[in-house]
Order: C-alpha cells, then structure tokens, then sequence
C-alpha cells in the first residue's frame, strides 16, 4: 500500500511542544500519515537503547520507520580505507534500522571526484557488490537497500546508474528523489508523460515487482547549472517538481512506493498535501 510521510520533524513539531522522536510517532499517526524516516545524517550516535524506544513507539501507533544513512558515504573514493568506513556507515545504520523495527535504508551512493565518470561509476558498483556481501553476511538481507537518485551532477545517482546499481542485487532498490531529478535535469518533470517515462524504464530494466514498493523522495528544490542548490517548500511557485503529475502516473501505473517529504520545515504538512493530492486524482 502506498504510504505517505515526512523526513524528520517539521517545525510545528517542535512548536507544539515536542521534543523527542518517540513523540514523531503520535505526531504523524494524528497528521494522518503512514511512515516516517529518521537521519543518520551526521552520523549514528544513539543508544540502542533509545532505538528500541523509538521502535516501540512507531509499531505502537502503526507508522513505518525506515532511516537515511550518513551522508559521509561514498564509494567511488579510491581510498580503500575510506570504502570500508562507508561499508560501517550501511552496516551501523542497518544494526538501528532493525532495533527500530523498520526495513528501508536509504544511503547517497558516491561523488565522482577526480575520476572520469566512467571509472567512478565502476568503481561504485563494486565496492556495492562488497556491500552487499557485508550484509548478507550480517544477516540483514531481509531489508531493502536504496541508493538514492541525486541533486549535483557531480555526484554518482542519475537515475539510470541508481537503476544499474540495483540490478547488483534484489535487497538495492531505488530512491528515486523526485526533485533531485528535476534539479539535475534543469527541470525536466512538468507532464504525466514526463513521470510516466522515468517510471517506465524502471519497470523495464528492474521488473514491476521489485518496482511496485520503490522508494521516493519529493520535494520542490531550487537548482543551478550544476544542480540542486536548496531544498524549499510547496509554497514555492517558482522550482518544481509538482506531485500531481507523479501521482496520476503512480496510479495508472498501478505502483505504490513509499513517498517520503523532504521539504524544508514541512515535511509532514506537505506530505499530508501529497496525500490528498494522490487521493483526489
């Protein structure tokens, strides 16, 4: 089933007096909303035993968790040493992922650095296959594992190398931010069409099974010639992307993936507009 919620806290969040991300779960179940996804952002530094409160309140009020790994991944690094802090960094967030009960990683795949694309592209897809070695061997390939689709050109994530990177395994799934892609490609979603096409080609080159349940990201963002520049909010009418055209491509497509809203500040009362969006379409 399609779910709908908000990367962190909003700030009517914190307005409303909350302080803790056990109290995100009441907040988003009373947002009517379905899931939520914790950063690791700038690193995992929590106690386990804290992850287990967090786990229990998200099961207690029927939200799923799923969380972002450290942004610090990068795996097209040349430095072998550095790629085994990025496999730490997978295989940490994973280790809470599972204490909070949730199923869905998401992790930025690499910068292309130095290299020519082609290498540093390569060279990502195999210390994947590494990583993926690691968590099979940690037990953890009951999760899904989602590089992410995005915003720089200088990174590795278009959509089509987040689409071959999957193709290393079935527990790599895409996130496909919505708004990176626009950002990337100078604002190429305008049209159902232009949705439909993306959406497409990932069912052709990945199965409609392994794609029915992708991840997504969406939010409106503010880009330049070299791509993203900020996130922003639905106010905004200048940037793109708009949902409803993703959502009428959702729909006739039959795919029901989680959509996670990472605006800036309103994160779940735009996830709640995308929610209504999809329901009125």
């Amino acid at each position: 089933m399609i779910k709908f919620g908000p990367s962190g806290n909003s700030q009517s969040f914190y307005d409303m007096g909350n302080k803790h991300t056990e109290q995100a779960a009441k907040y988003c179940k009373d947002f009517g909303l379905d899931c939520f996804e914790y950063s690791f952002g700038r690193g995992v530094n929590m106690s386990e035993g804290k992850a287990v409160c967090i786990g229990e309140a998200f099961k207690e009020q029927g939200i799923e968790i799923s969380v972002h790994a450290p942004y610090f991944i990068n795996f097209a690094n040349p430095s072998d040493e550095a790629a085994q802090k990025s496999y730490c960094y997978v295989l940490d967030s994973a280790k809470y992922l599972r204490l909070f009960g949730g199923k869905r990683l998401v992790f930025h795949p690499a910068a292309q650095g130095k290299a020519t694309r082609e290498q540093a592209v390569s060279l990502c897809g195999e210390r994947m296959k590494v990583l993926r070695d690691y968590i099979y061997l940690n037990g953890y390939e009951d999760m899904y594992f989602c590089p992410e689709v995005m915003g720089k050109l200088a990174q590795i994530g278009t959509l089509e190398e987040v689409v071959q990177l999957c193709k290393i395994d079935k527990i790599y799934l895409p996130a496909v931010d919505f708004g990176h892609l626009n950002s990337r490609e100078q604002g190429s979603l305008k049209t159902v069409s232009d949705y439909k096409s993306r959406l497409e080609y990932m069912i052709s080159e990945l199965g409609y099974d392994r794609v029915k349940n992708f991840h997504v990201h969406f939010s409106k963002i503010m880009y330049g010639a070299k791509g993203e520049i900020k996130h922003l909010t639905f106010a905004d009418t200048v940037y793109g992307p708009e949902f409803e055209p993703l959502a009428i491509a959702l729909k006739e497509l039959k795919l029901e993936p989680y959509i996670v809203s990472e605006s800036d500040g309103t994160q779940a009362e735009d996830a709640l507009t995308m929610k209504q969006i999809y329901n009125m379409v």
